[in-house]
């Protein structure tokens, strides 16, 4: 195929690059020809003999060998199949990777990746991270003699202190869930680095790859929890591994097979469905989360925003440094109490009252409650997870539309009054 220009004459994306563009000034430039590969890597129509454009779905589970142990390179499903290569390669290339390996749901691929270490080995693991990451590693991983230690890692000399001859693997999340800290990857790599045999893996689901590529910073493992950005539809579980090492990818190709969490060939031609728009969605999120953020930080019910895009974020410098742009999650303190941060989600119209994130819909939370129930109160208290703090994913609305929503329902906040029970969710004025 010709190299494409990963700009478009369309009218509507200019306008959302040039949205975009504005917002992303001090930030790394765009990874090249990312929206050619995000359309084109591994969907070539030569290799199907129909030649269709748009990869099929495979759902045969199993493959017809001309011979004993002679196949056309699939045997059973679980192993791999033509709709799970299709996404697996093009993801790989949008992280700028050698490899990517696809399973069944985010917390799949950590758990493949936890197999690479064995009983009695040391995990350190950021101390803000995503729920289910923390409950996994407290309630199963330690269980399993596991031992995990829970480190402020965007202090790299923290990281230093903490690592023993029995640490094995590092697990950064950046930026954090859902405190949003942001963790210099490559510094925390230069000292991971300085104790061989040490793996680096980098939860990347909230910047996803077209904001951040952890390889190209030093680490060893990039990771998603795809259901979000990467498919960014809300409707697929998945989970994505990315590697460049060959002696990784073995491994973990031999436990994706071992392990068996696997996602459906559908769910597969989902997210590779979505990954042909990642370009342009992370875009407009970035230009609604920057505008949603601004407007928080100056309404006076409204008592701390916390944003990388913004140049208040005490590491927003590390953020311009590894990133090409921010994502649309926003976190900030409502003034008040429970009552008013409950009554704030409860009066949000455009806004779904929703766990999970990264959709082109926008949801709200409260971590304390519900995606952060999980964690211990006394380090959620420790983490600044308290009873006021909410969680914005920031979809692809009208910037308009959600400003207004957020600033009725902040005024009804103030009361702590919540819908009318007869008019609980009254639909949001057009027009």
């Amino acid at each position: 195929r010709s190299s494409l220009s990963s700009r478009s004459s369309c009218p509507a994306v200019l306008r959302i690059q040039a949205m975009a563009d504005k917002g992303m000034q001090g930030f790394l430039p765009p990874f090249k020809h990312f929206a050619t590969n995000a359309i084109h890597a591994g969907q070539e129509p030569e290799q199907w003999r129909s030649g269709a454009v748009v990869p099929p779905i495979s759902l045969s589970t199993t493959f017809k060998q001309r011979a004993p142990g002679e196949h056309a390179g699939y045997e059973y499903s679980r192993s791999g199949n033509p709709t799970r290569d299709c996404l697996e390669k093009a993801a790989a290339a949008l992280d700028g990777a050698k490899y990517c390996l696809a399973y069944s749901s985010g917390l799949a691929a950590l758990l493949n990746i936890c197999h690479l270490v064995k009983a009695g080995d040391t995990v350190i693991c950021m101390d803000d991270v995503y729920g289910g990451t923390n409950r996994y590693f407290q309630k199963v991983a330690s269980e399993n003699n596991l031992k995990v230690i829970f480190v402020d890692c965007t202090k790299p000399k923290c990281l230093e202190a903490a690592i023993t001859p029995e640490t094995k693997l590092v697990w950064l999340e950046t930026p954090t869930n859902p405190m949003l800290k942001v963790i210099d990857i490559k510094a925390c790599a230069e000292v991971v680095r300085r104790h061989p045999g040490v793996l680096l893996a980098v939860d990347n689901s909230f910047m996803s790859a077209y904001f951040q590529r952890p390889l190209s910073l030093g680490a060893d493992i990039s990771m998603y929890s795809a259901t979000k950005y990467m498919n960014g539809h809300s409707d697929v579980l998945m989970g994505l591994v990315s590697v460049n090492r060959d002696d990784l990818y073995e491994r973990l190709k031999f436990l994706q097979n071992s392990l068996g969490a696997v996602p459906s060939p559908f769910d597969c031609f989902l997210c590779n469905r979505g990954l042909k728009t990642l370009h342009i969605r992370m875009k407009l999120h970035f230009h609604n989360g920057l505008a949603v953020a601004k407007f928080l930080e100056t309404h006076p019910r409204v008592e701390k925003v916390i944003y990388p895009g913004l140049p208040s974020h005490p590491q927003y410098e590390v953020t311009r440094k590894q990133c090409t742009g921010c994502p649309g999650m926003i976190t900030f303190y409502i003034k008040g109490n429970v009552k008013n941060a409950s009554a704030f989600l409860k009066n949000l119209k455009v806004f779904a009252l929703a766990e999970s994130l990264g959709g082109f819909e926008s949801l709200a939370e409260h971590p304390a409650i519900m995606t952060h129930a999980s964690v211990p109160e006394q380090e959620r208290k420790a983490l600044g997870i308290s009873d006021t703090l909410i969680r914005l994913s920031v979809g692809l609305e009208d910037e308009e539309d959600l400003l207004q929503d957020l600033d009725q329902a902040l005024k009804a906040a103030v009361s702590g009054e919540f819908p009318s029970k007869n008019n609980p969710h009254p639909a949001f004025p057009t027009g």
